[in-house]
């Protein structure tokens, strides 16, 4: 790599696994050497996955490189997003009080639940029938 990176950072979710690597820059996002708004066309994930820049007022500051896989695109966005404010404690460790009060330091650690034999899901069961 040529370029400096002044943090690289994980974030999971469900399924999903985001490393963020953060630099100097403009603001831009890239995802799998795809921009943001077309890797993530609806604005609800975009605004997500801006958060934790979007608190600290640090959006046109950084550009940050990302490589994402598994999951789907809800679990993708929210692993990002921890990526990305765990790489930003890194940068400055007096926003960990305000990431963490919002939430963005905390790893979502629910997965589903596995299958089991005889079921048609994981906790439900077939029909009963008397006769």
């Amino acid at each position: 790599m040529d370029t400096k990176y002044i943090a690289n950072a994980l974030g999971r979710r469900k399924s999903a696994v985001a490393r963020v690597y953060v630099k100097e820059g403009n603001g831009k996002i890239t995802i799998n050497k795809r921009d943001l708004t077309e890797y993530f066309p609806s604005t609800i994930l975009q605004f997500v996955v801006k958060q934790p820049l979007a608190l600290l007022d640090v959006l046109e500051k950084y550009d940050i490189n990302v490589n994402l896989y598994g999951g789907g695109y809800t679990g993708q966005s929210q692993a990002l997003r921890l990526a990305i404010a765990r790489a930003l404690v890194k940068i400055n460790a007096e926003d960990k009080k305000a990431l963490r009060a919002e939430g963005f330091m905390t790893r979502d650690s629910r997965e589903v639940e596995r299958k089991k034999p005889g079921r048609p899901k994981a906790r439900r069961r077939f029909q009963f029938s008397k006769r």
